[in-house]
């Protein structure tokens, strides 16, 4: 069985695809650049792949971070969505 990448590695990961920029997602998140780029980094060794090329001002996904992300996204939005079902249950515990 693989084990799973750490989710704050995933969740960086995510948010700077999106964003296209480390330091936009680091704002998004309310952490520092440096912490996005060493998420990043942990994720990229743990996959042993390079997720993003990195220029002055911005990041691109290489061919396997844009293969990886519908797949993050996917499984963020399930879990985002199980949380707002939890949420808007009157009687969770029932």
């Amino acid at each position: 069985m693989n084990r799973l990448p750490p989710l704050k590695a995933l969740q960086a990961f995510r948010y700077a695809a999106e964003q296209g920029s480390f330091k936009h997602a680091a704002e998004q998140l309310f952490v520092t650049q440096a912490a996005i780029s060493q998420q990043i980094k942990t994720l990229e060794q743990h996959l042993g792949l390079t997720l993003f090329k990195r220029m002055t001002r911005e990041v691109e996904l290489t061919s396997e971070g844009r293969l990886l992300l519908p797949f993050v996204s996917k499984a963020f939005g399930s879990l985002e969505e199980g949380i707002s079902r939890l949420e808007a249950d009157p009687y969770p515990n029932r």
